[in-house]
């Protein structure tokens, strides 16, 4: 008999890396997802056309906490699962409270975030703590994963386990011409040349401050540049609308959401992903999409990027908040043709070797079947 496997997984609307994961799972696995969500998603509709048990619970926030609770504690105490894995922060509060109080052996969360409440919001330190004394395991996918969790948290070494995310990464390279214009004409973005790439929500952290600027004297440089800004929402919206103001709307796109990235990335000449300190950043799955997807990039070394990006073999490497050294990577990689081959090559072959999917689900499996 198959071991029964619940995730328990909060706000995904659509996660190309969570149905890969699925997909993968459920030869293995009687797999079960539920998903605390306000209403249907494309990750719920996929899982049912895949043929994988889902079931939604209402979930829009805070207050929705107890019946959420009491809903997942039912269905664990009803299906007696002997796993169970949540993934982000409401999940994992919410699933592994309740498993350990339906007495699920097996008691797994993946740690999306690093210091984030250490350094911004120290409130939810404790509730950190509370998830990390819940569970049986932990799943650290990063350097700055490992050191919030094992220094600053005290968790014991013998519960934390090494698993990066791992993905599909064909998908970011097999991308037709048509998808490509499809997205182009979705959101308007020019023929011109170049197209500067940002995937990153609206969020102090994420250092978009510096890249808005740096951008602005680039444009002095190459005045039909246009930047495009994807996931485009987050509580610093109006600090980064306002530095926004004065660049022409002709060299500008702002993308709150886009279902097809790997398209989206391939519109992209260069990407800048600039995250402000090496530990704010738990992962960083951008890193890993932008050089798959062959776009020449210009990093700080956040998360897992501080584990394998070297500067000029893979990205341009700047130092943190610094619009000056933005400036510098986006223009030596602009006027340099041979450095961009260079890095797309290299680049690709690195997250290629240790991002794998297959890698991934085989480090689960053997944690699953402890």
């Amino acid at each position: 008999m198959k071991l029964h496997l619940v995730y328990i997984v909060s706000h995904v609307q659509k996660s190309i890396a969570f149905e890969s994961t699925a997909v993968a799972l459920k030869a293995h696995y009687n797999l079960t997802f539920l998903l605390l969500n306000p209403g249907d998603s494309e990750l719920q509709n996929f899982l049912i056309q895949q043929g994988i048990a889902v079931k939604r619970i209402r979930y829009r926030g805070k207050r929705d906490v107890p019946m959420a609770f009491l809903q997942v504690f039912l269905f664990l105490v009803w299906k007696r699962p002997q796993a169970v894995h949540a993934h982000l922060f409401d999940a994992q509060l919410i699933g592994l409270a309740a498993a350990w109080l339906a007495r699920i052996p097996s008691r797994i969360y993946t740690r999306h975030t690093s210091n984030f409440h250490h350094v911004y919001q120290q409130s939810g330190v404790k509730y950190d703590k509370l998830s990390n004394a819940l569970s049986t395991r932990i799943i650290s996918i990063s350097q700055a994963t490992d050191a919030t969790l094992l220094k600053l948290e005290k968790v014991s070494a013998k519960k934390v386990v090494k698993i990066p995310h791992g993905f599909n990464l064909i998908q970011f390279n097999d991308v037709s011409q048509s998808r490509m214009e499809a997205v182009r004409l979705k959101w308007r973005v020019p023929n011109n040349q170049p197209i500067i790439g940002v995937v990153a929500r609206f969020i102090e952290w994420k250092g978009i401050q510096y890249i808005i600027p740096a951008f602005k004297k680039f444009l002095e440089h190459y005045p039909t540049a246009c930047l495009v800004l994807c996931n485009a929402t987050g509580p610093y919206t109006n600090v980064l609308s306002k530095l926004l103001t004065d660049i022409p709307e002709s060299n500008k796109v702002v993308i709150p959401f886009e279902v097809d990235m790997a398209a989206l990335y391939k519109v992209f000449d260069l990407y800048v992903h600039t995250p402000v300190s090496p530990l704010v950043e738990a992962f960083g799955q951008t890193y890993v999409e932008a050089l798959a997807a062959g776009v020449p990039s210009v990093f700080t070394q956040s998360g897992i990027a501080q584990e394998f990006v070297v500067h000029e073999q893979h990205a341009w490497v700047v130092e943190f908040q610094s619009v000056d050294a933005v400036l510098e990577g986006m223009l030596r990689l602009w006027g340099d043709l041979p450095l961009r081959k260079h890095l797309i090559e290299n680049g690709r072959q690195a997250v290629t070797l240790r991002f794998g999917l297959d890698s991934m689900i085989t480090d689960l499996q053997k944690l699953y079947n402890e």
